[in-house]
């Protein structure tokens, strides 16, 4: 059983009606919804609102892949919490970046550049697949479409990727490395572009195929109890 935690500000779908409107039970509800049809998941929710963000010691141990949405209030998460959030990492724990999550505070500690990019609301967009051998990629065509999606575009500030599983095309003709994979520590992570609050993003079957996926070759091989330390072995 792969215990998954999905992690949200929960923040737009309270103060917009029109968010709301898509994501009654926002959107951590939402991908908890589809994810726990998997016969091989175990879900829990967590918001910035519940003590110590819902990310606590106990609960980052009893998870096995945590999946992160946030847009609006990546400094109001604690630096504690993020450095938690990363040691987990480190140790085996998986972690999805979704969408705007590419400024959180744990995944700019775990890959260490400023993750800043090009962005502008209101594009259409083709998902293409370019690693179709990649277990994320398992069961997708080629391509697909977003009818509405916000656009991020080049250059993006990330690390070299150990592997660029998706690349988005944008109708204004801007593109963007959409899904990419590391490995730090014994953990990985993929970070997944698509996912703007105002459209349906997370009711789309292939998003949903990508997510679940994504859950399973992030879950931990080997987890250790600690970080790795320097240790001296001898004279």
């Amino acid at each position: 059983m792969i215990k998954v935690t999905i992690w949200n500000e929960y923040i737009h779908e309270k103060e917009y009606p029109n968010v709301g409107a898509i994501y009654p039970n926002g959107i951590h509800g939402c991908i908890k919804a589809f994810l726990e049809t998997e016969e091989d998941m175990q879900i829990r929710t967590a918001t910035l609102e519940m003590p110590e963000g819902g990310l606590s010691e106990e609960v980052l141990k009893d998870t096995d892949v945590l999946i992160w949405w946030g847009h609006c209030a990546h400094d109001k998460v604690s630096d504690e919490i993020a450095e938690r959030v990363k040691k987990h990492v480190l140790c085996g724990m998986g972690f999805i970046g979704l969408h705007s999550a590419h400024l959180c505070k744990p995944l700019k500690l775990l890959l260490g550049t400023s993750m800043c990019l090009r962005w502008r609301h209101g594009d259409s967009e083709i998902l293409k697949c370019t690693n179709p051998a990649h277990p994320i990629a398992e069961g997708l065509a080629e391509g697909f479409s977003l009818p509405k999606e916000e656009m991020y575009g080049e250059f993006f500030d990330i690390p070299k990727p150990d592997d660029v599983v998706f690349i988005g095309w944008f109708s204004s003709g801007e593109v963007f490395r959409s899904g990419c994979t590391w490995t730090r520590g014994r953990g990985k992570i993929f970070y997944f572009q698509p996912g703007h609050e105002e459209y349906p993003i997370y009711h789309d079957a292939n998003i949903q195929k990508v997510i679940k996926n994504a859950v399973r070759w992030a879950k931990p091989v080997n987890r250790l109890d600690a970080p790795y330390e320097c240790v001296k072995v001898g004279e």
